[in-house]
């Protein structure tokens, strides 16, 4: 038996091309027709909050967080979540999902939010949004709508519009400014 040495790490500019072929073996084209891609192309996700794992320095899979609006509420946007095959059912994704919800919460985000299988991601603390509460750039089935919630009321705030916001997202290059003198 092969022995792994699983490494999870903050994502970096550097995983950008294993990240784009791990979600294209998991999701194939079909990814970018989404609902939750729409949010996403709308701007940058937060790297801060987005992870990887590495086995033997390849990166085998990743997770990415970004930040919207949900209704009234100031949130993040789980996904994707991808494993490559070859590392499959090893509990890898689900410790993407506690690490990424857990860099939130410290963050002080009030929900995370993301549109998934219940059953998969119930055991990891996500409940059902009420039905038809968030409106999507996009078809989505209401039923697979989940979130952590991470402040008093997040349900109730949860209607209206989710989208992306731009008040979270820390640049990646910090701005190279003179010193005072």
């Amino acid at each position: 038996m092969k022995k792994h040495d699983l490494v999870y790490l903050t994502e970096d500019a550097s995983h950008d091309a294993a990240i784009e072929i791990i979600n294209e073996e998991a999701f194939g084209p079909g990814r970018f027709a989404r609902a939750a891609a729409r949010i996403r192309e709308q701007g940058p996700h937060d790297r801060a909050l987005s992870f990887i794992c590495a086995d033997n320095g390849e990166t085998i899979a990743s997770v990415r967080m970004t930040p919207v609006m949900a209704g009234s509420v100031k949130g993040h946007l789980l996904g994707p979540l991808a494993v490559r095959p070859s590392h499959k059912n090893r509990g890898i994704g689900r410790e993407l999902v506690r690490i990424a919800v857990e860099a939130a919460r410290r963050k002080g985000s009030q929900a995370v939010i993301l549109v998934g299988d219940p059953p998969y991601y119930q055991p990891l603390g996500f409940e059902k949004v009420r039905y038809g509460a968030l409106e999507f750039p996009g078809p989505v089935d209401p039923v697979r709508v989940l979130v952590v919630p991470m402040a008093d009321d997040v349900h109730a705030g949860l209607a209206g519009v989710i989208g992306w916001r731009d008040d979270a997202v820390v640049p990646a290059v910090a701005l190279d400014l003179p010193l005072a003198v």
